[in-house]
């Protein structure tokens, strides 16, 4: 594989805080690489650093000759008056851009309900990010640098851009490389191939030296990252007891003579299989299921026959029903996670359940007992408490809440939550927005509800915030409702999902995630699509050898499906049998499989333009 860029020797500072120190990294043809770190850490300054928009404070950033990087921001500028189309392409003419079927792919992925001729500033915040990440995506550029490009992007967002990149950036192809910053821990497993995690340093104050933070690496997407972190930390710890036993053996040695010296301290270091051999499950459903009833009672939140009707944008006469004679119930413990295309009533379902909205027909029966609480997807709430500490905003809230059936403390559920003990007691004005987003959740859970409702909970979070709130909302008792676009959020703390298609009904998904995305692309097959002009004469042999084609890629991409399913299976048994080295191996199989697969699909829709006559 052909070298594309390099960092030697790479320092960076923030003022007098040393960043990272003595970082080296090599970017290589064909590599995806996503990179993760908790807020603050440096991961966006790694980027800038790849990109060439930040050069180093000691060491270089090396570039192949004719590489051509580009970058995704965390925020947009484009100029007023700047068209899609003009964002998108600049200058490029249309039939230079249009006849690329990379190109048309990133049209109908990001920028289906756009119109071409509209200006930027006139569109919404996730709308400009769309524009932002399909001009980035249609450079031309070997290495694409992307600074969490799932945000504001749905379900069918992420499932998109994850197939694009797998099929861009494929082994196969070798035409590029690939970096993220994402806290997207699905679309982590589906797109990467090897992982950066940006370790922060460490400021002991005084006049003490720092210890920079550096850059570890691992390979295979999130699951092979976790499995091998925990090993890391395993051996870790098994060494630090190891030293802890060496000096035990020293000291007693000072203290009884030199005999004590045949003494040899006994110490177990345990295989990796033992960190998960007797991990019970994330939740005793049973335990919860019991709890949540004795606190909510039989009735928790009912819905019905519910329908919401708004007035239709542009045209006050006119009428939008988004919910229509709905009837749905929530059961004490239930914990579900909802999905749906924008505009399809997730935010108004989350309203009738609060209470700050009443239905137009119908009606929402509540419990006696019902103590509702709602993430909000903004933090504003917070700022009146901007003088506060932290710990004394999330006592504010509360003093004590039982977990796992201990009682914590604020301070105790604060450093749970990933607050350091000098975080813990800074103005809630000076924190980051990750830390926000903590002391929200923090804040709400202190008030101890039976029902809580989040409201794209992922916002602001790194992938160890995140698995920290998980933790904790593993032994909330009560019911749990969940609207993110996070599609592992959703499988790991909800036990089932619904889904809102925008045809005003609320419809279950026993397949969950996956099937509702099968549903959605169902009804884009059956959309009306346009018919073909009529065919030239010589076309038809064309056509035939299209058809012809198109069987034949039907009949590959049943291969790959069936390959895929036994990498899946064969993937169950090595994590069965706890194979750390078989499961990186099967997982980069399996990344390079689905890559296959989603080239094989852009080829059969290729074909089947070319075998429609179009």
């Amino acid at each position: 594989m052909a070298h594309l860029l390099g960092i030697e020797s790479a320092r960076v500072t923030v003022g007098p805080r040393i960043l990272f120190d003595e970082v080296t990294l090599g970017l290589e043809d064909a590599a995806r690489i996503g990179v993760l770190g908790p807020n603050g850490a440096g991961k966006s300054t790694l980027l800038s650093l790849l990109a060439g928009t930040r050069t180093p404070d000691a060491g270089r950033v090396t570039r192949a000759g004719g590489t051509r990087a580009v970058m995704l921001t965390q925020t947009d500028h484009f100029a007023p008056g700047t068209s899609v189309r003009t964002a998108v392409h600049g200058t490029t003419p249309e039939h230079e851009w249009a006849s690329n079927p990379a190109v048309r792919d990133i049209h109908a992925g990001l920028l289906p309900d756009l119109d071409m001729d509209a200006d930027v500033a006139t569109l919404s915040g996730g709308q400009r990010r769309r524009v932002a990440l399909a001009a980035v995506l249609a450079a031309d550029a070997d290495v694409v640098i992307l600074d969490e490009p799932t945000n504001h992007l749905d379900v069918e967002g992420v499932d998109w851009l994850a197939r694009h990149l797998a099929a861009r950036f494929s082994r196969r192809r070798a035409t590029g490389a690939l970096v993220t910053v994402t806290h997207d821990r699905w679309f982590l497993d589906a797109v990467c191939t090897q992982v950066w995690e940006v370790v922060p340093g460490v400021d002991p104050g005084g006049s003490r030296p720092q210890i920079p933070g550096h850059v570890d690496t691992y390979d295979g997407g999130y699951a092979a990252y976790v499995l091998a972190r925990a090993e890391r930390a395993r051996q870790a710890a098994a060494a630090a007891a190891k030293r802890e036993n060496l000096l035990r053996k020293e000291l007693a040695w000072l203290r009884r003579g030199a005999p004590a010296r045949t003494s040899k301290p006994r110490f177990r270091i345990d295989a990796a299989e033992a960190l998960i051999a007797d991990v019970p499950p994330p939740r005793d459903t049973v335990a919860l299921t019991a709890m949540a009833t004795a606190r909510l009672g039989k009735k928790v939140l009912d819905l019905e026959d519910v329908s919401v009707v708004y007035p239709a944008p542009g045209a006050p006469q006119a009428q939008r029903e988004v919910l229509s004679h709905v009837t749905w119930r929530l059961a004490p413990g239930e914990r579900v996670g909802v999905v749906g295309v924008n505009g399809a009533g997730k935010t108004t379902l989350l309203r009738l359940l609060e209470g700050t909205q009443a239905p137009t027909r119908g009606r929402v029966v509540r419990g006696k007992t019902v103590a509702v609480a709602t993430l909000s997807q903004t933090t504003h709430e917070l700022d009146p408490l901007a003088q506060l500490r932290v710990v004394d905003a999330v006592a504010a809230a509360g003093e004590h809440v039982v977990v796992d059936g201990r009682e914590l403390t604020a301070a105790q559920l604060v450093e749970r939550l990933g607050f350091t003990r000098n975080r813990a007691w800074t103005r809630v004005g000076e924190i980051s927005g990750g830390e926000r987003r903590r002391l929200q959740v923090l804040r709400l859970l202190m008030t101890e509800p039976n029902v809580l409702l989040l409201d794209e909970p992922t916002n602001d979070l790194d992938t160890d915030t995140l698995t920290a709130m998980e933790d904790l909302l593993d032994s909330f008792p009560g019911t749990l409702v969940v609207v993110s676009h996070d599609r592992y959020l959703l499988e790991r703390v909800t036990d089932h999902q619904i889904a809102l298609l925008g045809d005003g009904t609320i419809r279950d998904l026993p397949g969950g995630v996956e099937q509702y995305l099968q549903l959605r692309r169902q009804a884009a097959k059956q959309e009306p699509v346009r018919q073909p002009e009529p065919t030239r004469q010589g076309d038809g042999a064309a056509q035939h050898a299209a058809r012809k084609q198109l069987a034949g890629i039907e009949r590959r991409l049943d291969k790959a499906a069936a390959r895929i399913d036994a990498l899946h299976q064969r993937m169950e048994q090595a994590s069965a049998q706890l194979d750390i080295d078989e499961l990186a191996e099967l997982g980069r199989q399996l990344t390079q499989a689905e890559a296959e697969q989603a080239e094989l699909e852009n080829q059969w829709l290729q074909a089947a333009e070319a075998a429609e006559g179009n």
